[in-house]
């Protein structure tokens, strides 16, 4: 049985665009339509697989049902909140866990995504430890906990550290991340997506914005990363981006079966260039060709090292920082749910649709079906 006559199996969101985006691929390709494990009941119990079937885990997000089950909460979670995602990422292990227990039990079925994988990738601190172990170029990062805004500062000040990104552990689409910078004099500069509240009780919450906030005074900086240090936070130097065309830019690269497919340019006047910000698809022909031929294998070649890092999953999107003069490629990010690039084609292809080219090409090796009675 060839992969193209294997069953799909999607772990996802009922009716949310990633699933029907993959869906709509698996159909062009004369595939049967994926079955689909809602999120919802992963999250509190087994699930059943069909036997010999290819297993792909999309992202839990976006859905409020989903979180609270995650999280084991009475009621449903504010998503827009930037807190909790400590809490989520122990409910996400615990349902993958679950569902390898899910494809051990279906004859022949077998996962296109690793969870220790997923796990590790949906945990910042995890994912730059096992980055920098196998010498893919990093920022550097505090290396103990960070408790607090006074742990913070003090970590910043051994290292002589005046600007760094703060980011939650376990956050995505820039929640709650910070772009601090501090200077002599008792000057600080914190911009973040995160909105600080404070009731008339004397308690803060913070909550994801699209227009980011910029905070000047150390009371609320402090106040922002206390309100995040229980979920746990990594922070990295702050490493200067390449202009262009106006800009700051970086990359989201995704990679599929080890090679670089699918890039997208991101194109910002803030410190962070997420697309949902408010940002642009920059121009990645122009850069291309402003970068050469030499400095854009380069950058391909540290997307794809860092891929590598994940053999035993599919695909993986890399967030790419691209120095002043094209000198140097960064890793600031491995995204187990990267692949959500609507429109962005390569050789004719989405990310989805490549991703299943790779499953009928052999590039992802896949273990032989169980037999059939």
């Amino acid at each position: 049985m060839s992969a193209a006559h294997r069953p799909l199996a999607v772990v996802g969101v009922p009716g949310h665009r990633r699933l029907e985006l993959f869906t709509a691929a698996a159909r062009d390709t004369g595939r049967a339509d994926p079955v689909v494990v809602p999120w919802r009941d992963l999250a509190v119990g087994p699930v059943d697989l069909p036997a010999n079937a290819l297993v792909r885990v999309d992202s839990p997000g976006e859905d409020a049902e989903t979180a609270r089950l995650l999280r084991g909460l009475p009621h449903a979670p504010d998503l827009y909140r930037a807190e909790g995602t400590a809490a989520q990422h122990a409910g996400f292990r615990a349902a993958l866990d679950r569902l390898a227990d899910a494809v051990a039990a279906a004859p022949g079925a077998h996962l296109l995504q690793e969870p220790a994988d997923l796990v590790d990738m949906c945990d910042k601190r995890r994912c730059h430890a096992r980055l920098a172990a196998a010498g893919v170029p990093v920022a550097p990062a505090l290396e103990g906990p960070v408790t607090g805004y006074a742990s913070l500062r003090t970590a910043m000040a051994e290292r002589g550290w005046s600007r760094v990104f703060v980011k939650p552990a376990h956050g995505s689409s820039a929640s709650g991340v910070i772009a601090l910078a501090t200077a002599p004099g008792g000057r600080i500069r914190a911009v973040t997506s995160a909105d600080l509240v404070r009731s008339d009780d004397g308690s803060v919450a913070l909550y994801n914005s699209l227009r980011l906030r910029t905070y000047t005074t150390e009371e609320d900086v402090a106040t922002v990363v206390d309100a995040l240090a229980p979920d746990g936070l990594h922070v990295e130097r702050w490493v200067p981006k390449a202009g262009f065309d106006g800009a700051v830019v970086d990359l989201r690269v995704l990679v599929v079966a080890g090679r670089a497919t699918h890039t997208v340019v991101r194109s910002s006047r803030s410190p962070m260039t997420n697309l949902h910000l408010g940002n642009a698809r920059g121009d990645l022909d122009g850069l291309r060709e402003a970068m050469g031929p030499h400095a854009w294998s380069a950058a391909t070649a540290v997307a794809e090292a860092a891929g590598a890092c994940f053999p035993r999953t599919l695909h993986a999107g890399v967030d790419l920082l691209v120095s002043p003069g094209w000198s140097a490629f960064t890793v600031c990010e491995v995204n187990a749910f990267g692949d959500l690039l609507p429109r962005v084609l390569h050789e004719g292809r989405d990310t989805y649709a490549e991703q299943l080219r790779a499953l009928d090409d052999g590039r992802f090796p896949l273990p032989a079906p169980a037999p059939t009675a």
